[in-house]
């Protein structure tokens, strides 16, 4: 979001981040990246949750279990089942949190993990997959901002020199009206000198830039955000292909790639089902299940080619 700062506050962020040149998280496309993978890494698992948890209460918790890493489920006369973030405090014997803090406006409590409350987490380490999003979109923006660099430097394969300003509007509506898309262009002849002595003479300078194709960078930045994209979904847990393998591929190849990526989202989904555990020694009413989305990859053994 944007907030106004004075010169004196823009001076102090600036010249306390290094390099003071880059903001690598300060900007639009980190955001749109941050937001986007999110919304990606949502997909890993299908919730089924109560009733009173459906539509946006259901979207408060999936950001909560992937932002913060845990939630508090508890239970009283007025809201019923609930959920809410909460902060952790004190150990046990096998230095677990004891206490769930809860600071909600219309609520707050401190209660005891395992009798007045039980927590719902996503990773042993009780913290949430914001840092993976947070990796990659950065990763993203970065080189999102070099694509468009590089879209704009490839725009034109020519660069032009003018002796004279009328020689130099005369090119600057030139280029308006090609870059607009008109099939062709007509100017004055009478600008542009005898060919014969154009070296001294001529009002325009033509430098052309050969083996455009060699320098042209574009194609393989974006296989480099897709590559990204993929490492991305290896790292939350959905199954990709690798696209830079040009020839065939067997299924054992493409399988490795499916395994490396449901590696970490299987311990997820272990934490998961183990706290959901926990929730229903304390609430077996409560119906709460959360599973993943893909399927577990094709056993070893199969021969069968992939085009």
């Amino acid at each position: 979001m944007y907030y106004p700062v004075s010169y004196d506050q823009i001076n102090a962020m600036a010249g306390t981040y290094s390099p003071s040149s880059v903001k690598a998280y300060n900007n639009r496309t980190f955001a749109y990246w941050e937001r986007s993978l999110f919304q990606r890494a949502c997909s890993v698992f299908e919730y089924d949750l109560p009733d009173e948890w459906s539509g946006k209460v259901k979207d408060f918790f999936v950001y909560c279990l992937y932002k913060f890493g845990f939630v508090a489920v508890s239970q009283n006369d007025k809201y019923g089942y609930f959920f809410q973030p909460c902060s952790i405090s004190g150990f046990d014997f096998y230095y677990q949190p004891v206490r769930a803090l809860i600071a909600n406006p219309d609520y707050n409590a401190e209660l005891t993990i395992g009798k007045e409350c039980e927590l719902i987490k996503l990773t042993p380490d009780y913290m949430g997959v914001w840092d993976i999003i947070s990796f990659y979109a950065e990763r993203l923006s970065t080189l999102d901002n070099a694509i468009n660099m590089s879209l704009i430097n490839n725009k034109f394969a020519f660069i032009l020199g003018a002796k004279t300003k009328s020689a130099a509007q005369a090119l600057k509506k030139i280029l308006d009206k090609v870059n607009k898309g008109e099939p062709a262009v007509v100017y004055d002849s009478r600008i542009i000198d005898n060919m014969e002595n154009r070296q001294s003479d001529s009002p325009f300078q033509f430098l052309e830039r050969r083996n455009l194709k060699e320098s042209y960078l574009t194609t393989d930045q974006l296989q480099d955000l897709n590559t990204i994209l993929n490492n991305f979904d290896a790292e939350i847990g959905i199954p990709t292909i690798p696209y830079q393998k040009k020839e065939r591929m067997v299924t054992s190849e493409a399988e490795s790639r499916i395994v490396d990526a449901v590696s970490r989202v299987t311990v997820w989904n272990e934490t998961l089902q183990g706290s959901l555990q926990e929730v229903r020694k304390i609430y077996p009413e409560l119906k709460v299940d959360i599973r993943l989305r893909y399927p577990e990859p094709v056993k070893e053994g199969d021969e069968n080619v992939m085009e």
